[in-house]
């Protein structure tokens, strides 16, 4: 999953999510279709258990779903029923079986992931027709029987089905369960639930759990409300599902249709062997594009409410395809005949399925070579869906190996941005292991698992180079796929393919708290700067095209020219009290920190007579930040009748503004003699700020300027540094950037 609720899909598309968040505190396919295994079994005629002896060169997966279900649109429920054929692979003896019943989940807000939180929120607030209730849902479990018929107990608690069963398993048996079940599907957004004219349906049937051996338990943790608990054996799925004739719907696998014996629906059928999940998306205005290729397709489910999204999906497909060759070749080879990817109504995450994908909305003005989230949900299809992992207690092994060969894509694509750069620049070292489970990593989930992950496994990719970890990798792909892996064997495979020394550095690297990136694979400062300067150009650029009637006067367009490169005078007022001085280069000091950072050139000009000098050869073809009371600089000074006539052309007041007491604030006109460039003038009308202004004046100073917040043509603050007077356009993506 890729996610972020202070990035808008646009800009995590474009890429940079790294940089930004630290800056900013195909193929051959193998058959899959294995054959019905040849076995001898024994049946109790009782209880219905099989004892079976299995054809190990022609297996089943361990666990078979047959599933039949109806969509109820009109009041959207689901009623299904499922035959669950479970095959005991451990050593022991199993008296009962764990089911989880994640869609219960959403019977409260309080165990709903807060993942969605904000957007329903939003759509509580623009749907007055719909109550909290409305919001809510859950699965229930009408009878568990075995195949036989015979009625079993159960509990159905904490989203933990528990089936007692007559007869144990013994290692090797199997046992066939038939579960009724009665889905209510919640309104709004969660991984199961429908909004507008989009049903999203993950975990909308009872999926067996995972049996530790070495523990002796089931998982039957409840799904994670701040990250994810996608833990599951790969499985064979047979699904029939009933819904409406004029439904697309996506599910992994492949897919046929047929009429359904009720007038006015048709049956989709879906089968999914050896897949790890199984879940669908159904809409009455998808639209399908698809594209086939070397035996393999590409389905793109969108809507087609938009001129030019046809071209844009396509565009997808095309990526898609780039990306998944790529990881086939450096992996191991996707074993499936197709890979789904749908379009939702979820902002700010991506969410990866097996074989299929959740994205947001699509828009035209997208740029699928630069999206790194796409490229990311890509990649889970070998690190969650093919290797399997325990999403819950180590989200290392799929969250860091995803947005790693996400940066690998993009370095063989020539992108200097979202490629290794992108990694190569580490912050403080967090008191955390890498291989921290979510409950220990809390709220620095992200860090841990996408930044400081992906950085370890590039410094393993850099000390054994290119060569020898794809063969690593190549390994560990075979090792474990269709199967789940963990940190312990990865680490053994580390040793058994690149020896004993690495598996000791990347056992530290993971288990030790304070992991930092090696100094000789982190970017100089000299590349961090040009590095930083190239995001921020791109970032800025696209920030001021979301307005197509953006005003020319706007603070966050000067931030956009400089970094065009465009030249840049800092003009500082003189003649000032010590206090004065000192207050007005910390707040220009706290400005050209970022200049520096960014690789921002800049003059400063402090001195009347070097003003003097300038003002009418550099200081005239330059855009111009000019600081303190308008009394004390003499660049204001000497041009007030222009300026004072550019301030008009804003609507900004500027004499009364100048003369009223403790005010202080910015704002932004064109240069007084010459049209082409920009003047940003921050002022303040005292000798100098008070304490407390001060403070929410560099607040307020580093807010205007940043390309994710609006875009501000002047404001006022009174003595105590609260805004008094604005005038600003709305950033459509501002909020997005907002802190919780």
């Amino acid at each position: 999953m890729k996610h972020s609720r202070s990035f808008k899909s646009k800009f995590v598309k474009t890429g940079i999510t790294g940089a930004l968040a630290l800056m900013f505190a195909a193929y051959s396919l193998v058959n899959t279709d294995y054959a019905i295994a040849q076995s001898v079994t024994a049946t109790n005629p009782t209880t219905g258990l099989t004892q079976t002896i299995q054809d190990n060169d022609k297996q089943q997966a361990s666990i078979q779903y047959h599933i039949q279900a109806k969509l109820n649109e009109k009041d959207m429920t689901l009623e299904g029923t499922e035959r669950i054929t479970y095959l005991n692979t451990s050593k022991d003896t199993l008296g009962q079986l764990v089911l989880h019943t994640y869609a219960d989940a959403n019977r409260s807000a309080s165990t709903q992931a807060d993942t969605f939180e904000q957007s329903n929120e939003q759509i509580s607030q623009n749907s007055k027709d719909k109550t909290p209730q409305d919001f809510l849902g859950g699965i229930d479990i009408k009878q568990v029987a075995l195949a036989g018929g015979q009625a079993l107990d159960y509990k159905n608690e904490n989203q933990a089905l528990t089936v007692q069963l007559p007869d144990p398993i013994q290692p090797g048996a199997s046992v066939s369960l038939q579960i009724d079940f009665h889905l209510n599907i919640p309104y709004g957004l969660q991984r199961i639930s429908y909004y507008k004219d989009i049903i999203n349906g993950a975990h909308w049937f009872p999926v067996m759990s995972v049996y530790d051996e070495g523990k002796q338990v089931w998982n039957t943790a409840p799904y994670s409300r701040t990250f994810e608990s996608d833990y599951y054996t790969s499985s064979d799925f047979d699904v029939q599902l009933s819904v409406p004739e004029d439904y697309e719907v996506a599910m992994p696998g492949v897919m046929t249709t047929r009429e359904d014996a009720e007038q006015g629906r048709k049956i989709i059928s879906a089968q999914a062997n050896n897949t790890r999940e199984f879940v669908l998306f159904a809409s009455p205005n998808y639209t399908v594009a698809s594209v086939t290729r070397n035996d393999l397709t590409v389905e793109y489910y969108y809507l087609d409410n938009e001129p030019g999204k046809k071209e844009i999906a396509e565009q997808y497909i095309d990526q898609a395809f780039q990306a998944m060759d790529f990881f086939g070749k450096k992996y191991g080879q996707y074993p499936y005949p197709e890979f789904r990817i749908v379009e939702s109504y979820v902002e700010n995450v991506a969410v990866e399925y097996s074989r299929l994908i959740q994205m947001g909305q699509m828009s035209t003005d997208s740029l699928p070579e630069k999206d790194t989230t796409f490229i990311h949900e890509i990649a889970h299809q070998w690190f969650h869906a093919l290797i399997g992992n325990d999403s819950e207690n180590e989200s290392f092994l799929d969250e860091a190996f995803a947005d790693f060969s996400m940066v690998y894509f993009q370095e063989k694509q020539g992108d200097n941005l979202n490629g290794f750069n992108a990694l190569r620049f580490d912050s403080e070292p967090v008191d955390l292991a890498i291989a921290s489970t979510n409950e220990e990593a809390g709220d620095m989930a992200g860090l841990l698992y996408y930044q400081k992950g992906r950085q370890a496994i590039y410094q393993l990719y850099r000390s054994v180079g290119e060569e020898k970890f794809d063969a690593f990798m190549q390994a560990y792909f075979k090792r474990y796929v269709h199967q789940n892996a963990t940190i312990t064997g990865l680490l053994q495979t580390i040793e058994d393919v690149l020896g004993h020394e690495q598996r000791k550095e990347m056992e530290t690297a993971l288990l030790q708290p304070n992991f930092v990136l090696k100094p000789e694979y982190q970017l100089s400062l000299e590349e961090r700067t040009a590095y930083f300067h190239d995001i921020f150009q791109l970032q800025y650029q696209q920030s001021l095209d979301l307005v197509s009637d953006l005003p020319v006067e706007v603070m966050n367009r000067l931030m956009a020219k400089v970094l065009q490169d465009e030249p840049l005078t800092i003009v500082l007022s003189d003649q000032l009290s010590k206090q004065a001085d000192k207050q007005q280069e910390a707040i220009m000091g706290q400005l050209t920190a970022f200049f520096n950072t960014s690789g921002v050139k800049y003059d400063v000009v402090k001195d009347r007579g070097d003003l003097k000098q300038k003002m009418k050869s550099e200081i005239s073809t330059s855009n111009l930040i000019v600081f303190g009371n308008a009394k004390n600089n003499g660049f204001v000074q000497a041009l007030k009748p222009s300026i004072m006539d550019r301030a008009k052309q804003i609507g900004f007041a500027w004499k009364n503004t100048m003369e009223q007491p403790h005010a202080s604030g910015a704002y932004i006109i064109k240069h007084p003699y010459n049209q082409n460039r920009l003047m940003l003038h921050y002022f303040w009308n005292e000798d100098h700020l008070s304490e407390e202004a001060a403070q929410a004046y560099l607040l307020q100073m580093q807010n205007t300027i940043g390309f994710t917040n609006d875009y501000y043509q002047y404001y006022v603050m009174d003595e105590k540094g609260k805004e008094m007077a604005v005038k600003k356009v709305k950033n459509p993506i501002a909020h997005y950037f907002s802190e919780e």
